[in-house]
């Protein structure tokens, strides 16, 4: 597998960002959006596909797209949650959900 094989791409309709390994959907991350922000509720990657390092190839593109477009992050998503612990650098792009403890 190489990167060129993998595709993500935001399908506003079905509030999913898709993540496509050779045209085949491998996974996605689940969101809500509101003028400003973006709270993301669940991340899948398809069994057949674990161990590849595809969720975090997810997170990473979900995020920077956010980022991208000025959007507010809310990371209810346990996966990518603990993905902005892992990878500093966001913080000023992040609201954390109440409760939530932001330090891993």
């Amino acid at each position: 597998m190489t990167d060129d094989d993998v595709e993500i791409v935001r399908d506003d309709e079905t509030t999913r960002y898709r993540l496509l390994l050779g045209g085949s959907q491998a996974g996605f991350a689940k969101f809500r959006a509101s003028p400003g922000r973006i709270i993301f509720t669940h991340t899948v990657i398809d069994p057949a596909f674990e161990g590849r390092g595809l969720g975090s190839m997810l997170a990473r593109f979900v995020v920077e797209d956010a980022v991208r477009r000025g959007e507010r992050i809310v990371p209810r998503c346990p996966f990518i949650a603990a993905w902005l612990r892992k990878h500093p650098g966001y913080e000023d792009s992040v609201d954390w959900p109440e409760g939530r403890v932001t330090t891993a």
